[in-house]
């Protein structure tokens, strides 16, 4: 798990700490706050480590950090991830008793110097990110645009998850502890998600009826994703998920029975990292939190003002998010009373 995240000059960040990160983490802000870009710095890092002498890998930390970054935020040169105005930028991360950080400059093209380690063999744990569009309906595309064209588009989140959902469920090895969560993630739409090898495509099935899935909803399948990662084995009881904007394409109904799934995925040793602009998402989440006495860190982001950090359990997080919701409360109260 990891337990803590710094990261100076990167993106639209000046400086971010982020200590005593739990088995959920949530970043909120307003669009174009930097939530996105925080996930994809600490989703390349774990990558990097997961290919990091790996089976045959020949290449060196460095140069698996380099392309990680370069397809992930798709930069014409890495230097480019620089704050504007800086002169360098510098990540590191803290997974328990290991540690993993790196350094470069504005004018860094593709290679990085400054990589340190202390990791001797690769993560084992797979880390996948979902991304707020929907993949499956893409699937053909978005492997075409990558691994034959070799274009920017869809970075490397989505060619990752892609491949993730290719691997064929196991149905005799999964965890007995995930089991609960992928009944309870199948039956919020009443299906899944299939791939026929032989028609090289993929459906949307309820019982024995197959559906085409560009005729299926965005949510069946953002849903769905979990639910196949769960089945074939991608995802263990040690594996980080990233989530950008957890609440996209999903009525209230079901992103609280979504989100019910993460918090019993968390209590069986997966950790998240959320992105959110959601009131519903922050609010029900401080109400898991102190049902159950879990510490959900918060890190709140604001492009004028400094980093903020806060704790669920400690009751919601002050940010902008949550002062319009109050705003709009009162104003209907004012209607109501005539004032």
């Amino acid at each position: 798990m990891i337990t803590s995240v710094e990261m100076t000059n990167f993106g639209l960040q000046k400086h971010i700490r982020w200590d005593h990160l739990s088995r959920i983490n949530l970043i909120i802000g307003e669009n174009s706050s930097g939530k996105t870009f925080v996930l994809k710095a600490i989703y390349t890092a774990l990558k990097t480590l997961e290919q990091y002498k790996k089976g045959k890998e020949v290449k060196g930390l460095a140069d698996i950090l380099s392309d990680k970054l370069y397809w992930t935020f798709q930069v014409d040169k890495l230097g480019d991830l620089v704050t504007k105005g800086e002169n360098s930028l510098s990540f590191s991360m803290q997974e328990e008793d290991h540690s993993f950080s790196y350094e470069f400059g504005k004018d860094t093209n593709h290679q990085i110097s400054k990589v340190n380690t202390n990791y001797t063999e690769s993560r084992k744990d797979s880390s996948i990110f979902i991304p707020a569009k929907e993949v499956v309906s893409l699937f053909q595309v978005i492997l075409k645009s990558r691994e034959q064209d070799a274009m920017f588009g869809f970075d490397d989140t989505y060619l990752d998850l892609v491949k993730a959902l290719q691997v064929p469920p196991m149905k005799e090895k999964n965890y007995s502890a995930f089991s609960r969560s992928k009944k309870k993630l199948k039956n919020i739409f009443d299906g899944q998600i299939v791939y026929d090898v032989q028609q090289n495509q993929w459906h949307f099935q309820q019982g024995n009826t197959k559906y085409p899935i560009g005729v299926t909803s965005e949510g069946i399948k953002k849903i769905a994703i979990l639910n196949r990662l769960l089945s074939n084995r991608y995802l263990s009881n040690h594996s980080i998920i990233c989530i950008d904007e957890v609440d996209a394409a999903l009525h209230p109904k079901a992103i609280s029975e979504y989100l019910d799934i993460i918090f019993d995925l968390a209590q069986n040793g997966i950790q998240f990292f959320i992105a959110t602009h959601s009131y519903f998402v922050i609010k029900k989440l401080c109400l898991l939190s102190q049902q159950h006495n879990m510490s959900i860190p918060v890190l709140s982001l604001d492009g004028q003002k400094e980093p903020h950090f806060d704790d669920m359990k400690d009751g919601m997080p002050d940010n902008s998010i949550i002062d319009e919701s109050i705003r709009l409360y009162k104003a209907e109260v004012d209607m109501a009373l005539g004032v």
